[in-house]
């Protein structure tokens, strides 16, 4: 008997916005073995040279997210043998490029990367940032149906939160390893499976009246949040990244506590009770005591104990602040416009 997963059968129940994400749920639909995914496969690798703006491209982010997915729960009835297949690998790899690559030549020329300095050149670029609010708008502005955005952006990390940054633990050693578990740890509930930082968010999902199923909002939501997502899994999944994930993660928790205060306050101050707001005032708590580990005990000791991956760690934080930056004023931008920030409205 074929288990889940094995059938080749898979149906991923999403309107595609373009030929590359459309290839990839066609050929997710088959057997690896089929005729023609060589075929298909690399004339998607063709499309993805051609497309000029990477960073926010519905059609590609979608692409390279699905593939991405097949690394975590993949999605009902798709083939297993597909996660390793080459055909897939190679056309993952021809859309990273073009993501990653355009994202490098974005983003500024980074200073000179001491290793010894990292945690305090992290704290400088963090209190640099001068990227758009959306948790004081949330905290202020936002009604309930901006609240219901905002959580279905989210909801494709916040579901699966902290497992891209769990690829780390096996590519690093000593104290640096021990500082990423000691965040973990808390990610994950601490030991107690209810307390999942995941489980909490989808707890949130459910008071807002939202489906709380990994991936239900997939279609709904726009490439520059797909980004976002993609930042983390990319840099998780390579090892020659293992410093970038580490800066991204540091950035994280030590940008995380003040605006999870501030979602939490814009929920209770429209009458919603602590089974929706509990998921923000948890990282209130954890993040302020993660953010000092992660900054110098992660970050810094991963550059003290590695000094060629500084610039790395450096480049997954500012990445990360980039990327949230271009995704808040989209979400801006839309409400200003009276537009609703998904690509369907709720």
């Amino acid at each position: 008997m074929s288990a889940v997963g094995e059938r080749g059968n898979g149906t991923i129940p999403i309107d595609a916005p373009g030929p590359l994400s459309e290839t990839v749920v066609d050929l997710l639909g088959r057997l690896p073995t089929d005729p023609g995914v060589g075929a298909a496969a690399r004339a998607a690798v063709e499309l993805a040279a051609a497309v000029e703006e990477p960073l926010a491209d519905d059609d590609l982010q979608l692409a390279l997210y699905l593939l991405y997915e097949l690394h975590y729960r993949s999605f009902p009835g798709v083939h297993a043998g597909w996660e390793w297949n080459p055909e897939l690998l190679r056309l993952r790899a021809a859309l990273e490029e073009g993501f990653f690559g355009t994202l490098e030549e974005t983003m500024p020329a980074p200073g000179a990367a001491e290793p010894e300095a990292v945690g305090d050149e992290l704290f400088r670029i963090e209190a640099a940032d001068e990227g758009p609010s959306l948790s004081r708008f949330a905290e202020t502005q936002a009604d309930v149906e901006r609240f219901r955005e905002i959580v279905v952006h989210r909801s494709l990390y916040q579901l699966k939160e902290s497992d891209p940054h769990s690829w780390a633990i096996p590519r690093l050693r000593g104290a640096v390893k021990t500082a990423l578990l000691e965040v973990q740890h808390d990610e994950y509930g601490g030991g107690q499976a209810e307390r999942m930082h995941s489980v909490l968010f989808a707890r949130t999902m459910r008071g807002l009246g939202l489906e709380d199923g990994e991936n239900h909002y997939l279609d709904r939501v726009p490439g520059v949040t797909l980004a976002t997502v993609n930042l983390m899994s990319g840099f998780g999944l390579h090892r020659s990244r293992r410093g970038a994930i580490v800066g991204q993660l540091a950035m994280v928790e030590m940008t995380s506590a003040r605006p999870s205060r501030a979602y939490g306050n814009g929920l209770r101050r429209l009458g919603l009770d602590a089974e929706v707001t509990d998921f923000y005032d948890e990282h209130v708590e954890a993040d302020a005591v993660h953010e000092n580990i992660a900054a110098y005990d992660l970050a810094g000791g991963l550059a003290r104990a590695e000094p060629e991956l500084a610039p790395d760690i450096l480049f997954g934080a500012r990445a990360f602040l980039f990327l949230e930056q271009r995704f808040a004023r989209h979400l801006l931008s839309a409400w200003e416009r009276g537009e609703s920030s998904l690509l369907r409205p709720l």
